[in-house]
């Protein structure tokens, strides 16, 4: 067998394609002594009733090369045929890249390139035939999990997304998707499985996608991640080439918090590393009934206290003064900003404030003018009514028209204003199938990355927040075209908290938009501290949107403290490691941490009953040095084994730990 090692920081991926070169199979994944040693998952024995590739780890299984286990590539041809057994032509090796190329009437290449101790992975299918082909089923990748059978997931609804589940499985198959049009609430592109040494995988698309996990019957694990293809298929003409989204595994010898360890890594790498700064939205104090003296009152406020960007939300184009109508006409409303917007903005520029504004650039109110000017952009399927969901339709983005269109909206309103954050929002999900034989999930996509590659290059100076009626678009694509996303539109605290720690399990805190609020929660109701509401914002990109015309001067101040304290943390906490503590998460930098403690039970939040101090232990501390915690110094062997003191007078702390010597 020949073999090729992809070699990351901690960990290798190493494959090979047997001597008869029919596939490429996992010859090892893990941490390098694991992976330099003996393969863990090359089956033994002979099979009796099936075919060798149906029990062998393959790296991508054709149908007609396998069979009866679970394939990751089905092509049919003019003939009704969909058997295919592409042959193995050849290899490309260039520093952490591989190409695999597996050749018959189709041309198979399978693509792998290291990026720390991530491994992407996608696949190019080349039609070097005479006649047309589809492609049935189209994975990215099939990633054979070398050791463990219990599966880690993240589901939700909207309100509830991230939340955190497992099923273990001795035998059998799992699969989470959307069907959406769109990443969705429901599930995330994301399955991880627990063990010594944890694995991951995630998908890198923001359309409908599939995610499965199958244990066989030697009691393997494989995870299957790609798109979701349409009734038709995809067709591919002769010279035709289709390339699939990239899948992202991981692994991790540190469990699963050393695994979104290792996604954070890979995500801060697609990042642009802007210092994110700290907004307000003014979207719960107004909502639709926007009025520039009104807005400005709260700029002010918000100045006060710290704020750095202020953004004006929903309602300030035309047509909107409800969610029934507007979106499409995206010119400023001369009776909400009777001396313009470039005026308002130029205020908010005198009291030290940048300024933000949101969009929704693929939907189209009925009764628009655009709707009325151009029809033919609705997405809908022939013969049918549009889908209508909360009072709105979708532009066809897989036409180029509309593609330029929103590009050239963008661009006017980005050129014409100085806009300095861009809140895109997408606020329902694409339902309406169209016309199915033109790859309308792949073309809708294709324009959304292009538009948003666009926007990063010709305005570099805006930073770029991804949002989706709350989290429903939150995937590697998007996180490599955005600064950052927004999670859910559940801001309440414990709701929240809980939602930002499924969140992190694959997502790093850069990409974590968190606002306070003074949110009711939807799931837990119990009442926290606004220092609690602070310090759940303060662990991701820290954003403010209470009404703050109804706040005291004490809540105010309580702000501005924390504003202040966050201002000198926040590249830390965008840029450190971050490991989850007994009682709330560790942000470690090199010569700092900082530690955020969470009460989430119904412990002695008010100080009525005699109890105790916790000792909450921290970790990557070097025990022969000396840190400052607060108005406290300790060794770092004491802040290791015993831990910082909460003395459970508050319901949340925030420290920040530095190294003295």
């Amino acid at each position: 067998m020949k073999t090729w090692a992809l070699r990351g920081d901690t960990t290798s991926y190493v494959v090979g394609v047997p001597d008869h070169g029919q596939w490429a199979q996992l010859v090892a994944w893990g941490p390098h002594a694991v992976a330099e040693g003996p393969s863990v998952v090359a089956p033994v024995g002979t099979e009796h009733f099936l075919p060798r590739a149906d029990v062998e780890p393959l790296e991508y299984a054709v149908r007609g090369v396998r069979y009866a286990a679970p394939v990751d590539l089905v092509v049919s041809g003019p003939d009704g045929s969909d058997e295919f057994r592409p042959q193995f032509a050849g290899a490309r090796e260039r520093d952490d890249e591989l190409q695999l190329e597996f050749v018959d009437v189709i041309r198979l290449v399978l693509h792998y390139r290291m990026a720390g101790d991530v491994v992407e992975r996608w696949v190019a299918v080349h039609n070097d035939g005479t006649d047309q082909l589809t492609l049935h089923r189209h994975d990215s990748a099939g990633f054979v999990v070398p050791t463990g059978t219990t599966v880690k997931y993240l589901w939700g609804e909207w309100n509830s997304e991230f939340q955190q589940a497992e099923v273990t499985l001795e035998r059998g198959r799992f699969t989470i998707g959307s069907a959406q049009g769109i990443t969705g609430h429901s599930y995330s592109p994301f399955l991880a499985v627990d063990g010594p040494t944890a694995y991951g995988v995630q998908l890198a698309w923001s359309g409908s996608w599939e995610m499965s996990a199958d244990v066989d019957t030697t009691g393997l694990l494989r995870i299957q991640a790609g798109r979701v293809s349409s009734s038709v298929g995809i067709r591919l003409a002769p010279g035709e080439t289709w390339v699939s989204p990239k899948a992202v595994g991981a692994c991790s010898a540190e469990g699963t918090d050393g695994l979104a360890r290792v996604f954070h890594d890979y995500e801060r790498s697609l990042s642009r590393g802007l210092t994110p700064k700290v907004l307000y939205n003014s979207w719960f104090a107004t909502e639709f009934d926007i009025r520039a003296e009104h807005q400005l009152e709260l700029a002010r406020r918000a100045a006060s206290i710290g704020v750095e960007t202020f953004v004006v939300d929903d309602g300030w184009f035309v047509g909107r003064s409800d969610d029934t109508g507007g979106l499409g006409d995206w010119d400023v409303d001369p009776a909400k900003f009777p001396d313009g917007l470039d005026t308002f903005i130029g205020q908010l520029k005198e009291i030290g404030l940048d300024f933000g504004l949101w969009v929704e650039p693929e939907s189209v109110s009925p009764t628009s003018e655009l709707a009325a000017k151009h029809p033919e952009w609705i997405l809908r399927t022939p013969g049918r009514d549009p889908v209508l969901i909360r009072n709105q339709l979708l532009l066809d983005l897989s036409r180029d028209d509309v593609a330029d269109f929103i590009w050239t909206t963008l661009d006017r309103l980005l050129s014409s204003y100085r806009i300095s954050y861009l809140k895109w929002d997408a606020n329902r999900p694409r339902l309406d199938a169209g016309d199915q034989r033109r790859d309308l999930d792949g073309r809708v996509v294709a324009n959304l990355y292009a538009i948003l590659d666009r926007l990063r290059a010709e305005h570099p100076d805006v930073y770029v927040e991804g949002c989706a009626g709350g989290g429903a678009r939150v995937d590697l694509g998007m996180a490599a075209r955005v600064d950052t996303l927004w999670p859910s539109d559940n801001t309440a605290p414990l709701d929240r908290l809980r939602i930002q720690q499924g969140f992190r399990t694959g997502f790093a805190p850069h990409l974590m938009s968190s606002w306070v609020t003074d949110a009711v929660g939807t799931h837990d109701g119990r009442e926290r501290s606004l220092d609690f509401r602070f310090h759940v914002a303060m662990a991701g990109v820290l954003g403010i949107g209470a009404d703050l015309s109804r706040w005291s001067d004490e809540q105010l101040a309580t702000a501005a403290r924390h504003i202040e304290q966050y201002q000198g943390i926040r590249d830390l906490v965008a840029d450190s490691k971050v490991y989850g503590l007994s009682a709330g998460v560790q942000y470690v930098g090199t010569t700092r941490s900082v530690v955020f403690l969470w009460e989430t039970g119904d412990g002695n939040v008010r100080g009525t009953l005699p109890t105790r101090p916790q000792r909450v232990p921290l970790v990557q501390l070097d025990p022969a040095k000396n840190y400052r915690v607060g108005d406290e110094v300790h060794p770092g062997s004491y802040l290791l084994q015993v831990g910082v003191r909460w003395d459970g007078s508050t319901d949340s702390n925030c420290l920040v730990v530095e190294a003295l010597d």
